[in-house]
């Protein structure tokens, strides 16, 4: 009888850590979940939209897997981003946190804002206005704000939106170092991103985590929350599931 009892331990115990270990390398190899905490994505990502991350897009270094060990400082199988890409990856200032933004900067290329408009490579991107007034959240905060279709060099194009007064109108110009890439947040006002180099900065390719490719699950966390789990129903965003990015 005791036998039988440790076998049946043992068997589920062996069935458990290889369920372990096969999620491990889907999360590290293939796709991992992240869940979208802030507005600096907003209108492109909202707070609570949760999304598939393709970890293999971009090939895999060390924060391609849990804790990030430190085993190298190579990427393998590497894969170079795209402008407009939705970048997930490590912010520069503790190599831990995970950010999203958009990539807009490739190595060598300068980065500029002159009177609002953004600049790659001394060239003005089309910005074609869609709305004039719009609001859109930051933090605690709503703010009102205009939104464009921007184009970049490549053709991607996506929504942007920048606040109607008070915006960040001038830069000085950035230069992208080598192997490394300029991202910028889609909330333009409420964003930090590589304009801020003491606390994002250039984004290196080591740091890169992969790419988002579908939001699969989003709720409307002013409507639902812990403390306000009766409202789940209605915080759910239907139309926002399975969303391709």
């Amino acid at each position: 009888m005791k036998k039988k009892f440790f076998y049946i331990i043992y068997d589920n115990l062996k069935t458990l850590f290889g369920a372990l270990i096969i999620a491990i390398l889907i999360r590290s190899l293939l796709f991992q979940p992240f869940y979208i905490p802030s507005s600096s994505m907003d209108p492109t990502l909202l707070v609570g939209d949760r999304i598939f991350v393709s970890k293999y897009t971009y090939g895999y270094s060390k924060h391609s897997f849990p804790f990030s060990p430190n085993f190298s400082n190579k990427r393998f199988f590497s894969k170079s981003p795209e402008r407009g890409d939705l970048v997930v990856f490590k912010t520069p200032a503790d190599n831990r946190t995970d950010y999203i933004k958009r990539l807009i900067g490739m190595p060598g290329d300068t980065i500029q804002f002159i009177n609002g408009d953004l600049l790659i490579n001394d060239n003005i991107i089309s910005r074609d206005e869609v709305e004039s007034t719009k609001i859109i959240r930051c933090g605690k905060f709503k703010l009102e704000t205009k939104s464009f279709i921007e184009t970049l060099p490549n053709g991607t194009k996506y929504l942007a939106v920048y606040k109607k007064r008070g915006t960040l109108q001038n830069t000085k110009k950035f230069i992208v170092p080598y192997d490394h890439f300029f991202l910028l947040g889609d909330n333009r006002d409420c964003s930090k991103d590589s304009r801020y180099l003491d606390s994002v900065g250039y984004v290196s390719n080591l740091n890169l985590v992969g790419e988002a490719k579908l939001i699969f699950f989003s709720n409307d966390t002013n409507i639902s929350s812990l403390l306000k789990f009766w409202n789940l129903g209605n915080s759910f965003r239907f139309e926002r599931f399975f969303k391709v990015l």
